[in-house]
């Protein structure tokens, strides 16, 4: 066991966190086995200020409930100073360039959070800035939100190796990306059921494959809903437009991804006790000014998930939005300490 007792291995101190494509199982497995007991003690509401006299910056470009919630949370529960930075406050990119924020950022805190666009801007601040950065989310992917999914099926299922996950919708957006990488390393047996031009990028998936050989999971990929969705253990959707697309997309994603929405059938077809997973916001509903313009403009109440199943027993969601704050909290302490 390491300081304060946690079994974190030393390669993990000082280290990026952007992508789970530079992490090993073992890695992973430690970082979920410390977010758990992290669980424990805010639970417990046992003090763990491990990195008093520490600071980080959070640095948004695209905005978020969660992402920066449980990153301020973390961060305090473990004694640091945090400050955030909008949209709006950083001149990153417009009067200054992503390499010197880096530099000038790196001078000041001993961690950086990135949230963004490309992850070539992540990777540019990771190169320059001299302490941790840690992805909070980019168009290509989202780390922070894996470990956070990962612990949940764990905490519900009782495992990760051979379960069966499902992912429906926009397979190649960050999440899609995320998932299959997420679960071709850990052995879980991951399907990507979409449209096939919504598929991940085929060298990711050869990437993803190739991990799946060594872990004992395995990739998929199907327009199939009714073979997708048959006997998986979880059923995971995301929204249908990301964050920064145009508005013009949604018609043809709708048009697209309708049959791919998760509802009672979908979850009829899955195996007995699967959980529904979704990474949040979700549109359930029309009580978000997106959901009722889409009402009122296409006539879908509904998108990727059903009222019914986001709010029945079957759905993990607010779960799996608090995980976001302890594994988290075991990613800055695991780079920090």
């Amino acid at each position: 066991m390491n300081d304060n007792g946690f079994a974190l291995p030393e390669a993990l101190r000082g280290r990026h966190f952007l992508t789970l494509l530079d992490y090993s199982p073992e890695e992973i497995h430690a970082l979920l086995d410390a977010a758990a007991r992290f669980k424990a003690l805010k639970r417990a509401g046992e003090p763990h200020r491990y990195l008093t006299g520490k600071n980080i910056v959070l640095l948004f470009e695209k905005t978020s409930t969660r992402t920066r919630c449980a990153f301020e949370v973390a961060g305090m529960d473990l004694g640091m100073g945090v400050t955030y930075l909008d949209p709006g406050s950083s001149q990153m990119g417009k009067k200054e360039s992503i390499a010197d924020t880096a530099r000038v950022l790196g001078r000041m805190y001993d961690g950086i959070e990135y949230r963004g666009f490309g992850q070539e801007r992540v990777e540019e601040l990771a190169r320059y800035a001299g302490v941790p950065v840690w992805n909070g989310l980019t168009d290509q992917f989202h780390p922070t939100q894996m470990l956070a999914d990962l612990l949940t099926v764990e905490e519900k299922l009782g495992r990760l190796k051979g379960v069966r996950f499902t992912y429906m919708g926009d397979a190649r957006n960050n999440m899609g990306n995320s998932l299959m990488v997420a679960c071709a390393k850990m052995g879980l047996h991951f399907t990507a059921c979409a449209p096939t031009e919504l598929f991940p990028a085929p060298e990711l998936v050869e990437k993803a494959r190739a991990f799946a050989a060594e872990s004992g999971g395995s990739v998929t990929l199907t327009e199939d809903v009714e073979a997708g969705t048959r006997d998986a253990d979880v059923l995971y959707t995301d929204v249908w437009v990301s964050m920064g697309e145009p508005e013009a997309v949604w018609e043809k994603r709708i048009a697209l991804l309708r049959p791919y929405q998760i509802n009672a059938a979908a979850m009829a077809n899955a195996a007995p006790g699967a959980i529904f997973m979704h990474c949040l916001p979700s549109f359930h509903d029309t009580k978000t000014e997106t959901g009722a313009k889409i009402a009122e403009k296409y006539g879908i109440t509904e998108m990727e998930v059903t009222d019914e199943v986001f709010e029945s027993e079957r759905s993990v969601v607010f779960d799996e939005a608090e995980n976001r704050m302890h594994t988290i909290k075991a990613v800055l302490y695991a780079t920090l300490r």
